[in-house]
């Protein structure tokens, strides 16, 4: 056992700072673009950069809020496939909340999402597609 005053090896002190953040989550699609502009529009975001890939192609888009605390890049995979869902379970998906759900609904279907037969959340939550076919899940804002 180690005093308080001794950090362990597998300490963040240890060896310099160790402790990190995320700086953005990633997602890939068929395409990047048309995913970040879905994105954005449904968060009330902006796209904010586009990154080229070796030829000089924007493969990848950066989607940010107003204050820049949260970001997502979206990137075009050559081959994507959309998740199984629900046949397959889902290693993460998005959880989006809004106050009026069902203008929410109503507003992200016309950027391009799809409303799948399979809603396992009751009352609680709806699934969505969106324009890659990846499962995200829109409720009621907490609180």
């Amino acid at each position: 056992m180690t005093s308080a005053s001794t950090p362990s090896a597998n300490s963040p002190t240890a060896n310099g700072p160790a402790v990190g953040k995320i700086s953005s989550y990633a997602f890939w699609g068929h395409d990047g673009r048309a995913l970040a502009d879905f994105y954005a529009g449904a968060l009330g975001w902006q796209v904010v950069q586009e990154f080229p890939d070796e030829h000089g192609v924007p493969v990848a888009f950066m989607v940010t809020d107003a204050d820049r605390t949260t970001t997502y890049v979206f990137y075009t995979a050559k081959n994507f496939t959309a998740p199984n869902w629900p046949a397959e379970e889902l290693p993460f998906h998005l959880d989006l909340a809004f106050d009026d759900i069902e203008a929410a609904e109503r507003r992200l279907v016309e950027l391009g999402a799809t409303k799948p037969e399979h809603q396992p959340g009751g009352e609680q939550w709806t699934v969505l597609l969106d324009p890659s076919g990846q499962p995200f899940c829109v409720s009621r804002s907490w609180g």
